[in-house]
């Protein structure tokens, strides 16, 4: 295929990245097509959106809407929509936090969720410039419940980085980046400790010789030969490795990856499935650290196949805005709606395992949050350090009383 036809064919993906804002330059898109020609992609979309990442993003803030807008014209996914283009610039560089009397922060308005989404809705319709340091609008570095880098004990953060983890919702689409597997250092001692899970048991044909038996019954026989054949000896334990991604989790993202690549690269489990949530826990979990690939709680035990031999283990902080964890509609993601809370979730999940544990990687001086405390009394929770799995260990064990904290 000539690179004038392709041009053709995938011109309408070239307008649509140049309509939503990102700078495609016209040497870039021929580069693309060159690729495509030279049959460096073939039919493979996902070749196909690597490499136009790469030939095409120059900023890591252009990521999100490439993904959109490849998604869109391939995938015949939603168009890319939420912030306007000209709000999203003005937040990618907030102004510097000004300082605030602590009085004046201790006396600003705790506002509830439905408030707060619809003083965001009439925001986001009226507002037509940039703002920053101030009390009202989409902005930076103010008091404003709406937008990032400022203070406020409840808002909704569009765009940014979170900071004093006080965020009710997130308006932004957020991808998270999976636990490595790879990890070889520093996880022999994990390796070791997650080596105690085993459950030993045979099954299966009986195709392994049993010496001791054969022995002891040729002898019987007067050295007449008797083979004894017996089914092989496995672990008949399954871990579920639930693991929360993202926000107040990214400092813990290489301690978590140690364990996960321990238990992951290891034969420890007759079966071994890693699943993701984010903060809390709500209707699905997911298959991937992107949270796309849900599998519904009302679903887990039977696409699992859990049973009395499976075991559950959730890593994370359990710390989180109280909504999220105790109102009806309290999930961060923005346009997303919680009919439960997230501690009737968890205490669903809690009931479908025989034996769990929480492992938190925040130590434990730190647990005195209202999030960590009520969500300690739904599992028994240890600290992430190798005692701590020891104890968790022990729980999965069936041992609850020696791993609580």
């Amino acid at each position: 295929m000539g690179l004038a036809r392709e041009g053709h064919l995938f011109l309408g993906f070239f307008e649509l990245l140049r309509a939503q804002g990102l700078p495609v330059s016209v040497r870039e898109w021929l580069t693309w097509l060159e690729c495509l020609s030279r049959g460096l992609i073939a039919s493979d979309l996902n070749r196909a959106y690597s490499i136009g990442r790469a030939v095409l993003i120059k900023h890591e803030r252009h990521l999100d809407l490439y993904d959109q807008c490849f998604a869109h014209y391939f995938g015949g996914a939603e168009p890319p929509a939420g912030l306007s283009s000209a709000l999203d610039e003005w937040l990618q560089s907030p102004l510097p936090l000004p300082e605030l009397d602590p009085e004046a922060f201790e006396q600003l308005e705790k506002l509830d969720l439905e408030r707060l989404q619809q003083m965001f809705e009439e925001r986001m319709k009226e507002q037509t410039e940039r703002h920053d340091g101030g009390s009202k609008w989409v902005g930076t570095g103010g008091t404003s419940p709406f937008g990032h880098s400022g203070r406020h004990p409840t808002g909704i953060r569009v765009g940014g980085q979170g900071r004093s983890q006080s965020a009710v919702k997130v308006a932004a689409e957020r991808r998270f980046r999976a636990y490595r597997s790879d990890h070889i250092l520093d996880t022999r001692q994990m390796g070791a400790a997650l080596r105690k899970l085993r459950t030993l048991g045979r099954s299966g044909r009986a195709d392994e010789l049993d010496l001791e038996e054969t022995v002891a019954r040729t002898a019987k026989q007067y050295g007449e030969l008797e083979v004894v054949l017996r089914p092989p000896r496995e672990n008949l334990l399954k871990l579920v490795l639930l693991m929360d991604v993202g926000g107040s989790m990214d400092p813990y993202a290489d301690l978590i990856g140690r364990l996960f690549s321990a238990a992951h690269g290891a034969s420890h489990f007759k079966a071994f499935h890693p699943l993701y949530f984010h903060n809390c826990v709500y209707d699905e979990v997911y298959q991937d650290a992107n949270l796309r690939d849900g599998l519904p709680l009302s679903e887990l035990k039977q696409r699992l196949g859990l049973d009395d031999q499976t075991r559950l283990l959730v890593l994370g902080d359990a710390y989180m805005a109280p909504y999220e964890l105790l109102s009806v509609g309290g999930i961060i993601t923005y346009g997303e709606h919680n009919l439960r809370t997230g501690l009737d979730h968890l205490q669903e999940l809690r009931g479908m395992f025989d034996r769990c544990a929480w492992l938190n990687p925040m130590p434990e001086r730190f647990w005195q949050h209202l999030t960590i405390s009520t969500i300690s009394e739904v599992f028994p929770m240890c600290e992430l350090t190798l005692d701590g799995l020891d104890q968790a260990i022990e729980c999965l064990n069936g041992n609850e009383s020696r791993g609580l904290s």
